[in-house]
């Protein structure tokens, strides 16, 4: 009796750790396995045959990753605080090393990514981190790619979503939008008048070539203050249509 007791439970214990050998990876995961605590290979995916009590595996998820990171204090190179966040795209591409060289590679890149936002856009102006996010994305990219690649890990892309200034800074860059389009409404109008004497010029020019040409605009021009409704119209009279009158 107890020898039959014996050799089902033994069965069992068999089965069970028959089962516990194997292992189906999905096609976006491998498994670094260890043998007795040595890196022995990178497998998969499909079906994983280990050996229990010796060998030990590790999934590794191949897909990229989309990590959010968190508002940073930031201090521009003109001394302007604000508070900026980011979002980073990335994917393992080596799983030994994602494994053997860093211990948690999400929290790693995480805490690197959030360090190397503020390392970059401190070197550079506020009005640089509003019009030109697409470099500085570039350049924190670049960083953390040459810095996660001993980590197995590939950057894909960062993004910069959303850069937070406090209400006086808001209120210092609307006036000095206004300023500047005050600055330009007034250099356009200089410009108009410039070109409106210059146009002016070159017709007191043609004027003056022949003798009854001004006095063909005065008529001109009286005739169009007739037009109108006041009821009194004051309108110069020039020398030069006396001047026959008083040669005569």
């Amino acid at each position: 009796m107890f020898f039959e007791l014996g050799i089902g439970a033994l069965l069992a214990f068999a089965a069970v750790l028959l089962l516990s050998a194997f292992r189906i990876l999905r096609e976006y995961e491998r498994g670094v396995v260890f043998q007795l605590g040595r890196f022995w290979r990178v497998k998969g995916p499909g079906l994983v045959l280990l050996i229990p009590g010796v060998q030990q595996m590790v999934r590794v998820d191949l897909r990229t990753v989309v990590l959010d990171v968190p508002p940073q204090d930031v201090i521009t190179r003109d001394n302007v605080s604000v508070k900026v966040n980011a979002v980073l795209y990335f994917r393992v591409l080596d799983p030994q090393k994602a494994i053997i060289q860093v211990e948690d590679f999400l929290m790693a890149t995480s805490q690197l990514a959030q360090t190397t936002l503020r390392a970059v856009l401190g070197k550079h102006e506020l009005d640089e981190l509003l019009a030109e996010r697409e470099r500085l994305n570039l350049d924190i990219r670049q960083v953390l790619d040459a810095q996660t690649d001993a980590w197995g890990i590939k950057v894909a892309n960062v993004e910069i979503k959303h850069v937070d200034l406090n209400e006086s800074m808001i209120r210092a860059i609307a006036r000095q939008a206004e300023a500047e389009r005050e600055r330009r409404a007034k250099v356009i109008h200089a410009e108009g008048e410039l070109q409106a004497s210059e146009k002016l010029m070159q017709a007191a020019e043609m004027l003056g070539r022949q003798s009854g040409a001004m006095q063909l605009r005065y008529m001109q021009t009286l005739g169009t203050i007739a037009g109108d409704k006041s009821s009194t119209i004051v309108f110069p009279l020039p020398i030069e249509m006396l001047k026959g009158f008083v040669d005569k």
